[in-house]
C-alpha cells in the first residue's frame, strides 16, 4: 500500500521516544507477518496468524506496528487465498482487533490510538471496501460475520469516507441488504451495520428504502416481540427512524406501502400487568420517536412537508393512535416518566393546529369504572404530578380548543374546594382548572395554582371572547364571612403577592422560584388587546403600587421585574379609561415618579439579553434515541431541565414558548411608543372650567380677585412641575431609546424646528442647482463660440497659405518665362507679363470674395460675443480674463502650427 511509508513515518514522529517495549513488538509483530508471508509450511502460517490476532488484540504497541506493516500482507491474503477459509478467518479476525480501540484505564486523554489510525489508513483505500464487500458472498458463517464487524468498525470511526466508498461500488448496498435475511446473529449484526450507514446520509437511505428495509424491519420487530423483544427491536426502530428523519418521501412510502399499523402494533401494550424493563422502556420511547417524525412531516427546507404533515397526522388519528398514547402517557400507572411525557407530547403535537384531531381527543373517555373526559385526565396530571417534566410534558397539551373549554369554567361551591380527589371525577375541565386556580392560603403551596394559571393562559390566548368570558367569573372569597365574593383577576393578582411574600419571609424557594413568572405570564397573556381586562385589574388601586414595587425589587429575577414591566405597559397601551386616577397618563406619570423611565425601559433590556430570549427554543428537533444514549433517556427527571443555563427555574424555558416570547417582544415596543406619545400630548383636550372660578355670594371683589391670584399661581406651579418632568422624559429617551426614541421625542419644539430647517436647506438647494444649470449652459455655449472663433482662425490662415503658395508658384515661371527669354526665344511666346496680370487679378478677386464672406461671420460672432460678455457680466464673470484666456488657447495651437511649418 502507498500509505504504508508515510504511515510508519508518523508512527516513528509520535513514537520515537519510546525504545523500550515498543520496539519488542514490533520485531514480533514483523516476525509473524514474514512468517505469515513467506512460510512454507500452512500450520506454520495458520499458527503465526493466530499469535497475530491475539498479540494485536491486546496490545496498543502491536496495533501500531500492525498499521505500520501489516495491511499489505493481511489484504493479500484475502485477496489470493480465498480458498484457504482459515486464513481467510483468521486475517479477518486480525482486521477487527486492529480496528478495536484497547481499554486503558490509567492512558493519558491526548494518547495516540492505533485503532483509530489503522482504521483512517484502511478506509483511505477504495479497492479494500470493494474487496470486503465481495467477501460477504462467501459460504463460510465466520468470513461473513467477520466481515460485518470489520465493515461496523470502519463505519464507526470513519462513517463519512466508508459512506462515500460504499455508494460507488455496485451493488454494494444490496449486498448489506441481502444479509438481514441471513441466520440470527448474521442478520443482527448487518443490521446494526446499517443503522451507523443511513446516519445522516440521504441517497443511502433512499436506496436502502428502495431494496425493502420497511418490509424486512418490521418483520423482524414482529419476529422479536415487538416492544417487549430485546436490543434487536432497538436497532430495528433506530434504522426505521434514521430513513423517515427529515424525509418526506420515505415517509410516504411507508405510509402507502406499509401502513401505520405495524407501528401501532408497537405501542400496544400487551398482558395484565403492563411490567416495563429497561429494554422495554427504551424500544418504546424509540416508537415514540418514530411518530414525532411522522408529525414533523419531514424537513423544513422539503416544499412538500406542510402536507405530508397535515396527512400523517390525520392517519395516525384514524389509526386510533390516541388510545394507544393515552394508555402510555395517562391510564398506565406503571409506564415510567419518560414514557409517559413523551406520549403526553406526541399528544400535544397531534393536535397543535388540528380541529379535527383536537375533536377526537375532547370525545376520548378514560377510565374502567366512572370513565373521564381524556382532557379532564391529562388536567388532573397537570395538577397533581410530582415530576416536574411530566406537568411540563402535559402542559404542552393546552394549545387550543379555547372556546370549547372556555365554556366550562363554572365555579364551585365553597364546600367544593377541598373535596377529596374521587369527588372531582364527575366536575367539567373548567371546574377542575377553577378548582386549581382558589387557593387556601392554609394550604401552605402556590405550586397548584400556578400550574392552572399556566393552562389558563393557554386557554385564553390570542381569544378575546374567551377573555371577556373568564373575566366575568367571581369567586368566593376563603371564609365566606370575611368578604363578598372578587373577580378571578383579582384572586390572582393577590396570589402573586402572598408569592412574594412567602420568598420574601423564607427566602428564595426552589419550589416556588417558578411561581411568579408563571402567574405573571398570565396576567400579561390574560390583558394583552383587552381593555375590559385592563380596567378589571385598575379597579383595585393596590395592583398598580405592588406592581411599580416589583420591577423595582432589587431582590427579583429579571424574568419577574421584566414581566411585571411589560404588564405595566399594557395597562397604558390597552387603557380606554376616561376617570382621572385610572387613564393612560395616570399609569405612566406613576412610572416616571416611583420608577423612573430609563429604569422601567433597563428591565426591557436585560430581559430581552437573558437566555430565555436570546436561546432559540421552538422547534428543537428532539435528541436522536442511539444505543449509547438509551441509557440516559430512560433515567428522566428533574436533572434534564436543569441542563438548561437558566438563572431561574428550569421549568420556565419549557413554559415560556416561542409564542410567548414573542407577544412579549411585540408589546415592548408598542409600550415605548406609547409611552412617549401619552407624554407629548396634553391630558385632557376638553377644558373644563373649575367651580373655584366663579365669583361666590357674598365675596367682595378683592377677595374674589386674591382668590383668583393664588389659583394662577397653582396652575403655573403645577404646568412649571409638567415641563420639568416633560423635560427629565426627554432625557431618558434620549438616553435609553437611541435613534428611534429621538426621532419621538421630535413631537415637540425640536420637530418643529428640525423640519423648518429642512425646508429652507431644500429650498436653498433648489436655487444652488438652477444657478448651476444656467452657469453650466453658458460656459457650454462660450465653448461652442471658443471652438467656432478657433476654427475660422484656422480657415483663415489656410487661405493665407494658400496664397502665399501662389505667389511663388507665379515667381517660378516669372523666372522660367526670364531664361527662355535671355536664351533667345522666338516672338510667337506669350507675353508673360500679360498672363502674370491676368492671374494675379483672377486670385485677387477670388481672396476678396472669401475675406468679405469671412469679414460678415466675424461681424456677426463678434455681436453675439459682445451679448455674452454682457451676460456674463451680469453673473458676476471677468470678461477680460475670459477673452484672454480664449485669446491664448486659439493662439497656441497656430504657434505650434507656424513652428512646425
Amino acid at each position: 500500500m502507498d500509505l504504508v511509508s508515510g504511515y510508519k513515518g508518523v508512527v516513528g514522529l509520535v513514537f520515537g521516544n519510546e525504545k523500550s517495549g515498543s520496539s519488542n513488538e514490533d520485531s514480533y509483530v514483523e516476525r509473524l507477518l514474514d512468517c505469515i508471508s513467506n512460510g512454507k509450511l500452512a500450520e506454520d502460517r495458520r499458527t503465526a496468524m493466530i499469535e497475530l490476532q491475539s498479540v494485536v488484540a491486546e496490545s496498543s504497541a502491536a496495533q501500531l506496528a500492525f498499521g505500520a506493516m501489516g495491511f499489505p500482507v493481511i489484504m493479500g491474503i484475502l485477496k489470493e487465498e480465498r480458498d484457504d477459509v482459515e486464513m481467510v478467518r483468521g486475517a479477518l479476525e486480525t482486521l477487527v482487533s486492529a480496528l478495536t480501540p484497547i481499554d486503558h484505564a490509567k492512558g493519558p486523554k491526548n494518547e495516540i490510538q492505533p485503532a483509530i489510525m489503522n482504521t483512517d489508513l484502511l478506509s483511505r483505500e477504495a479497492d479494500s471496501i470493494s474487496l470486503l464487500l465481495s467477501l460477504l458472498s462467501e459460504e463460510d458463517f465466520y468470513v461473513r460475520y467477520y466481515t460485518l464487524q470489520l465493515l461496523t468498525a470502519l463505519l464507526t470511526n470513519s462513517r463519512n469516507r466508508l459512506q462515500e466508498a460504499i455508494l460507488t461500488i455496485p451493488r454494494g448496498i444490496t449486498r448489506l441488504m441481502d444479509m438481514l435475511m441471513d441466520r440470527e446473529v448474521i442478520r443482527n449484526e448487518a443490521l446494526l451495520l446499517l443503522t451507523y450507514l443511513t446516519r445522516e446520509a440521504e441517497e443511502i437511505q433512499k436506496i436502502v428504502v428502495f431494496e425493502g428495509a420497511f418490509e424486512k424491519i418490521f418483520s423482524i420487530i414482529k419476529e422479536e416481540g415487538g416492544s417487549d423483544g430485546g436490543v434487536v427491536v432497538q436497532d430495528c426502530i433506530e434504522l426505521l427512524n434514521n430513513l423517515i428523519r427529515n424525509t418526506a418521501s420515505n415517509q410516504i412510502l411507508l405510509r402507502e406501502t406499509m401502513g401505520f399499523d405495524p407501528l401501532m402494533s408497537i405501542l400496544k401494550l400487551r398482558g395484565s400487568t403492563y411490567s416495563f424493563t429497561q429494554q422495554k422502556t427504551i424500544n418504546l420511547l424509540s416508537a415514540l420517536e418514530t411518530l414525532n417524525l411522522l408529525i414533523m412531516g419531514g424537513s423544513e427546507a422539503d416544499p412538500g412537508k406542510d402536507a405530508n404533515k397535515l396527512t400523517n397526522r390525520t392517519t395516525l388519528v384514524q389509526k386510533k393512535v390516541l388510545d394507544h398514547l393515552l394508555m402510555l402517557g395517562v391510564e398506565s400507572q406503571w409506564a415510567p416518566v419518560a414514557v409517559r411525557c413523551s406520549a403526553l407530547q406526541c399528544i400535544g403535537n397531534l393536535i397543535a393546529g388540528h380541529p379535527k384531531n383536537l375533536d377526537a381527543l375532547a370525545s376520548k373517555f378514560l377510565g374502567e369504572g366512572p370513565q373521564e373526559p381524556a382532557l379532564n385526565s391529562i388536567l388532573r396530571i397537570i395538577l397533581r404530578t410530582s415530576s416536574m417534566q411530566e406537568f411540563v410534558a402535559a402542559d404542552y397539551n393546552n394549545v387550543d380548543g379555547q372556546t370549547m373549554l372556555a365554556s366550562t369554567l363554572i365555579p364551585q361551591p365553597h364546600s367544593m374546594i377541598h373535596a377529596p380527589v374521587e369527588d372531582d371525577v364527575n366536575m367539567s375541565f373548567g371546574s377542575m382548572l377553577l378548582q386549581g386556580l382558589n387557593f387556601s392560603e392554609k394550604d401552605g403551596d402556590l405550586e397548584t395554582c400556578c400550574r392552572a394559571a399556566s393552562v389558563l393562559s393557554h386557554v385564553m390566548k390570542d381569544n378575546l371572547q374567551c377573555k371577556e368570558r373568564v373575566l366575568r367569573i367571581e369567586l368566593e372569597a376563603p371564609t365566606p364571612s370575611l368578604g363578598a365574593p372578587e373577580p378571578l383577576m383579582h384572586r390572582v393578582v393577590k396570589y402573586l403577592a402572598v408569592t412574594s411574600s412567602m420568598q420574601n419571609k423564607d427566602g428564595k424557594s426552589s419550589r416556588n422560584s417558578y411561581v411568579q413568572p408563571v402567574i405573571l405570564k398570565l396576567l400579561v397573556t390574560w390583558l394583552a388587546d383587552c381593555p375590559s381586562a385592563v380596567n378589571c385589574f385598575l379597579d383595585s388601586r393596590p395592583h398598580i403600587t405592588y406592581l411599580l414595587e416589583l420591577v423595582s425589587n432589587s431582590t427579583a429575577t429579571v424574568y419577574i421585574k421584566g414581566l411585571a414591566a411589560v404588564l405595566l405597559g399594557e395597562c397604558v397601551i390597552y387603557n380606554n379609561s376616561v376617570e382621572s386616577e385610572k387613564d393612560a397618563f395616570t399609569i405612566v406619570d406613576s412610572i416616571s415618579q416611583k420608577v423612573g423611565l430609563t429604569s422601567y425601559f433597563l428591565k426591557f433590556d436585560e430581559m430581552q439579553k437573558s437566555f430565555l430570549f436570546t436561546s432559540s427554543k421552538s422547534a428543537q428537533p428532539r435528541k436522536e434515541l442511539t444505543r449509547s444514549a438509551s441509557a440516559s433517556m430512560v433515567d428522566v427527571d428533574e436533572s434534564d431541565l436543569s441542563d438548561q443555563k437558566t438563572e431561574d427555574h428550569p421549568v420556565l424555558s419549557s413554559i415560556f414558548d416561542a409564542p410567548f416570547l414573542n407577544l412579549v417582544k411585540s408589546l415592548e415596543a408598542n409600550i415605548r411608543e406609547k409611552i412617549v406619545e401619552v407624554y407629548s400630548q396634553p391630558k385632557s383636550k376638553v377644558a373644563v372650567v373649575p367651580a373655584e372660578l366663579e365669583q361666590k355670594s357674598g365675596e367682595s371683589d378683592g377677595e374674589y380677585i386674591q382668590r383668583l391670584k393664588a389659583f394662577v399661581e397653582k396652575q403655573c406651579s403645577e404646568i412649571q412641575d409638567l415641563l420639568g418632568r416633560n423635560a427629565s422624559l426627554a432625557e431618558d429617551v434620549a438616553t435609553i431609546g437611541g435613534g428611534s426614541s429621538r426621532s419621538e421625542q421630535g413631537a415637540g419644539s425640536d420637530r418643529v424646528q428640525v423640519e423648518t430647517l429642512k425646508r429652507d436647506f431644500q429650498e436653498a438647494s433648489k436655487r444652488l442647482e438652477l444657478l448651476k444649470a444656467e452657469k453650466a449652459k453658458l460656459e457650454s455655449e462660450a465653448s461652442m463660440y471658443k471652438n467656432l472663433a478657433g476654427k475660422m482662425e484656422s480657415d483663415l490662415k489656410s487661405l493665407s497659405d494658400a496664397y502665399n503658395s501662389l505667389e511663388q508658384a507665379n515667381f517660378h515661371l516669372e523666372k522660367e518665362v526670364r531664361a527662355k527669354n535671355g536664351g533667345g526665344g522666338s516672338s510667337s511666346i506669350p507675353d508673360v507679363d500679360a498672363i502674370r496680370a491676368e492671374a494675379r487679378e483672377e486670385a485677387q478677386k477670388e481672396s476678396e470674395a472669401e475675406l468679405n464672406d469671412l469679414l460678415v461671420c466675424l461681424g456677426q460672432e463678434q455681436s453675439k460675443v459682445e451679448k455674452l460678455s454682457a451676460r456674463l457680466l451680469e453673473l458676476g464673470e471677468d470678461v477680460d480674463k475670459l477673452l484672454e484666456d480664449i485669446g491664448d488657447d486659439v493662439g497656441l495651437p497656430g504657434d505650434g502650427e507656424e513652428d512646425e511649418d
